[in-house]
């Protein structure tokens, strides 16, 4: 990045200058009584203007460079030869790609009640670094967010320690146990969406009562679709690793089994279906159906499941992840399901544990790693430039879907609120997981050179990433 700055890499938590209260008041029942509380809305406050100078929007550049700028956090003009005005902040770009801010629908941030594997604060700078300027942190929490009050204690470390936008989930059911289902309406102000990710929801009816109460009330359902009853203590795929190393499995069909389920439901209920994490040929194949049948049926899969498959598997925990690395077969379907529409988003499921918890080997090391430093590259590296996807695409799934799906806002067009990540795409990088940000180590792409390197994330306007001042 050309020009000189005084900004330090991560200036002030994001929801310190961008989330203020509106007058619109809702009642709020807490275990102490009833008292009020706003309702937590995007506002702008006065910031410096910021000046984006020669801009390209495509690693190719075919459309030429181009200036944005940028004023009381939204995006007001993009144009050649833009004006600097007074006090305006000027940054040069030359040779950057400026794409829209991304949007993960699906991180674990590990506050309240798990800080030792992350935090709000750790987990927020990765993803700043990552180019993200929205995440959605799931709720296997403790406490679970299942209640106002409980949420609000998520809140309040959101509000205190987010360096970008962080909107919550709330649980389907009372302490994320699958089966009462919580008080939608109240919480549906509060939250991005609902879901009891990091387990399925196995009893059918208490799907179904969840979804007539959710529907209404104009939020997704977020389901983590596994059937406990076939996973047969497995941990990774159910396949020729497994055998040849003797393993237990998980089939494929503790997946789709309740994806088929939970889109039958969807259909009789109504209710918005996003399916977390797909990883299966058959679960691409039940939501291309479905979609083809007009349901509200969305879903996610993550950079790994798109670059990886259980022969690539290692005797190592960065390798762990649920649902597992599946068979070639599977991976094939999921970049097919990528380049025809079929997958809505890519999300990174970022699942942060402590060092010693990662290192027990396949058999005993927990679920789960992290990506939100390594995704922008790995999708670019695996998708875009071996010719899967296009660039376009790409910036669909990883940041126009996410926006559309879940109704959340920011962007890169004139009138939106000003989420902008700079790119260098031409940057190959080792990943070094000792450089991480993130708090969590531990992931499949660690030693692996990949190609694409966000050099400064913008969230409501504010530099929240500086590569130079790292």
């Amino acid at each position: 990045m050309k020009g000189k700055r005084n900004a330090k890499s991560f200036l002030l938590p994001f929801n310190f200058f961008i989330f203020h209260f509106d007058t619109r008041e809702i009642s709020v029942n807490f275990a102490n009584g009833k008292r009020t509380r706003g309702f937590p809305r995007f506002h702008i406050p006065t910031m410096n203007d910021i000046l984006i100078k020669n801009a390209l929007f495509s690693p190719s550049g075919e459309e030429g460079a181009a200036d944005i700028f940028i004023s009381g956090g939204i995006v007001r003009q993009i144009a050649p030869n833009l004006e600097a005005s007074q006090g305006c902040e000027v940054i040069d770009a030359t040779g950057l790609t400026a794409i829209p801010g991304l949007v993960d629908l699906h991180v674990h941030f590990r506050e309240p009640g798990f800080s030792y594997k992350e935090t709000i604060a750790s987990g927020s700078r990765a993803a700043a670094t990552g180019g993200f300027t929205t995440v959605c942190p799931m709720p296997n929490l403790n406490p679970a967010p299942d209640s106002v009050e409980n949420l609000e204690k998520e809140l309040e470390i959101i509000r205190r320690d987010a360096v970008v936008e962080t909107l919550p989930y709330a649980t389907i059911t009372r302490s994320r146990l699958g089966s009462e289902p919580v008080d939608f309406k109240a919480l549906s102000p509060l939250a991005v969406g609902f879901s009891d990710d990091g387990s399925g929801i196995q009893d059918e009816e208490a799907m179904r009562r969840a979804m007539k109460a959710l529907a209404p009330c104009g939020k997704i359902l977020a389901a983590h679709c596994e059937v406990n009853a076939l996973l047969k203590k497995g941990y990774i795929h159910d396949g020729e690793y497994a055998r040849a190393h003797g393993h237990r499995g998980i089939c494929s069909e503790s997946e789709w089994r309740e994806i088929e389920r939970d889109i039958r439901l969807s259909r009789e209920t109504g209710c918005p279906l996003h399916i977390c994490h797909i990883s299966t040929k058959e679960s691409v194949e039940l939501v291309r159906r479905a979609k083809a049948e007009g349901l509200k049926v969305t879903c996610e899969t993550g950079p790994h499941y798109l670059a990886f498959c259980d022969e690539d598997l290692q005797e190592d925990g960065r390798f762990k992840m649920n649902p597992p690395l599946r068979s070639r077969a599977d991976m094939e379907a999921l970049r097919q399901g990528a380049a025809d529409g079929t997958i809505d988003a890519i999300a990174t499921d970022h699942a942060p544990h402590s060092a010693e918890e990662k290192n027990r080997g396949l058999e005993k090391s927990a679920m789960g790693v992290v990506g939100l430093e390594t995704s922008l590259a790995a999708v670019y590296t695996y998708m875009v430039k071996t010719g899967r996807i296009s660039f376009a695409r790409m910036i669909e799934m990883m940041a126009g879907n996410p926006r559309r799906i879940f109704g959340i806002k920011g962007g890169l067009r004139p009138g939106d609120r000003a989420d902008i990540a700079l790119v260098d795409f031409t940057r190959e990088w080792t990943v070094k997981p000792e450089e991480f940000l993130s708090a969590g180590k531990s992931t499949p792409f660690a030693g692996l050179t990949l190609t694409a390197k966000p050099v400064m994330t913008i969230a409501a306007g504010r530099i929240v990433y500086d590569e130079k001042t790292k």
